[in-house]
């Protein structure tokens, strides 16, 4: 009589372990991305004289950038930063003089204008 009993209780345990891991699973595959892997704006320090790099990052664009593309994330990055919303006027400045280097022409094109 114990032998059924044990069975019964065991294929009873291994069915809400499965269900509980279901459950698990989908909660897993339906959690918002982590977000440190879809951080969108510059995280680290400033350098003492800005590169294009840099500016890049802080405007989250690649250095060769069309303007269009630099002009749009320069205001959403203004939006999210700006002094008049509670943001810094130094990272202002700072995301201002990111969008002035990169909007000018770089200097190695072998262009006189």
């Amino acid at each position: 009589m114990a032998t059924p009993l044990m069975t019964g209780l065991a294929v009873a345990a291994a069915a809400y372990a499965g269900r509980y891991g279901i459950q698990a699973w989908q909660a897993f595959k339906a959690r918002p991305a982590s977000p440190a892997a879809f951080r969108k704006f510059y995280q680290g320090g400033f350098q003492p004289q800005m590169t294009r790099r840099e500016a890049a990052l802080i405007l989250g664009v690649r250095e060769s950038t069309a303007v269009d593309k630099v002009r749009e994330a320069h205001r959403r990055v203004m939006v999210a930063n700006h002094p008049d919303a509670g943001g810094s006027h130094y990272l202002a400045s700072k995301i201002n003089e990111a969008k002035e280097m990169l909007m000018r022409k770089s200097s190695n094109t072998g262009s006189a204008f």
